[in-house]
């Protein structure tokens, strides 16, 4: 099974959106970051894709994760592997 694709909108500088990308490497998922600060259309296609303005907004797929904490929560209780297995 392939996994899904996993798009993180995000800065350079977020604390945050740092702790996301590093839990996605420690589990050896590929992602795309997309820096919100590079291009202002990037931003305003987060929101539209979220509904939200902060950083990080993470998507599995078109499904919206939410941020870093859902992540961490997600992954916590084993649904974030789940969600990349597609079941």
């Amino acid at each position: 099974m392939t996994q899904p694709a996993i798009t993180i909108y995000m800065t350079a500088w977020c604390p945050y959106c740092q702790r996301a990308a590093t839990l996605l490497k420690q589990k050896s998922l590929a992602f795309a970051e997309v820096d919100v600060d590079e291009d202002p259309k990037f931003r305003q296609e987060m929101i539209a894709r979220s509904g939200r303005r902060s950083v990080p907004q993470i998507f599995i797929g078109d499904d919206h994760i939410g941020g870093c904490d859902d992540l961490v929560a997600l992954d916590g209780s084993g649904e974030l592997d789940r969600l990349i297995q597609g079941a």
